[in-house]
């Protein structure tokens, strides 16, 4: 269990010293501090370049050129035995570097090894598909074209796959704004109703922190339940009783399932265990 720290002044405190917060550097070790590491370096640096490589918490890493990463992971998976990847997305470090980072997770059953290789892509650059190599790739290359709008060449169908097809763009771009832009505050308005009841409706309210005390038809209001739909405001809403499901226990063919709740043999820690 992780050490506790104080949070009385956690307010106060700021955490991040740019717009994003920056993960601090992992200790790193030379891949040549393992054997199978450092063999399929060297296996690799016979079909492509390799700009960085080390250890990371047990990974080996490798910085590549995004042009080879097609032959960089098919050598990896039918000659150095990395047969499943794990992972395939995108970091997105256009304001700071001006393009993204993608990044494949593989592994290795037989070896018990991973390899995590990395390849830098300007903004507007497209990378190639490594369907066609791991079919899981499918999937994770539509999400980052989804996500970030990174192009994928040669892949068998490059569309949207969280996101409605008619979208206007990527959700995860660190430049999209939290609670949506305004195309996503007509979105489901404009679909269902359509733009000229845009007046009677109104945007649609996407920030998830904003919540009305009297809504009664978004929120559940534990202790002072209504139907659904009631106009309610402050001062004549009534006041529901909390009620435990199982008071009075739960008795089927004679046989009790759940016995009565009873509020004097509760007990509360006075501290974690």
């Amino acid at each position: 269990m992780r050490a506790y720290t104080p949070k009385d002044d956690v307010q106060k405190k700021s955490y991040y010293s740019d717009r994003f917060f920056v993960t601090p550097t992992l200790p790193r070790k030379s891949v040549f501090t393992d054997g199978v590491f450092s063999q399929d370096l060297h296996s690799l640096k016979n079909i492509c370049s390799v700009l960085e490589s080390y250890i990371e918490l047990d990974h080996m890493v490798l910085v590549i050129n995004p042009e080879d990463n097609f032959a960089a992971i098919k050598h990896l998976k039918e000659i150095r035995a990395y047969d499943f990847m794990m992972e395939l997305t995108a970091v997105d470090y256009v304001a700071s570097k001006g393009g993204f980072e993608i990044i494949y997770e593989m592994l290795s059953t037989s070896k018990h090894k991973r390899i995590r290789l990395k390849a830098f892509i300007n903004n507007g650059d497209a990378i190639t598909s490594v369907e066609s190599i791991f079919r899981m790739a499918n999937f994770s290359e539509r999400e980052m074209y989804d996500m970030y709008g990174i192009y994928v060449n040669n892949h068998s169908e490059l569309t949207r796959i969280l996101m409605p097809n008619d979208w206007v763009g990527h959700p995860l771009l660190k430049t999209y704004p939290l609670q949506g832009d305004e195309f996503a505050s007509w979105y489901e308005v404009d679909k269902i109703f359509g733009k000229n009841a845009r007046d009677v409706i109104g945007p649609e309210l996407r920030d998830a922190a904003c919540v009305d005390r009297y809504d009664t038809e978004r929120f559940a209001r534990l202790g002072h339940e209504v139907p659904f739909g009631t106009q309610i405001s402050e001062g004549n809403e009534p006041d529901t009783p909390i009620r435990y499901q199982e008071e009075g226990g739960v008795k089927l063919f004679g046989a009790t399932l759940v016995t009565p709740f009873d509020k004097k043999e509760k007990k509360q820690l006075k501290e974690r265990k």
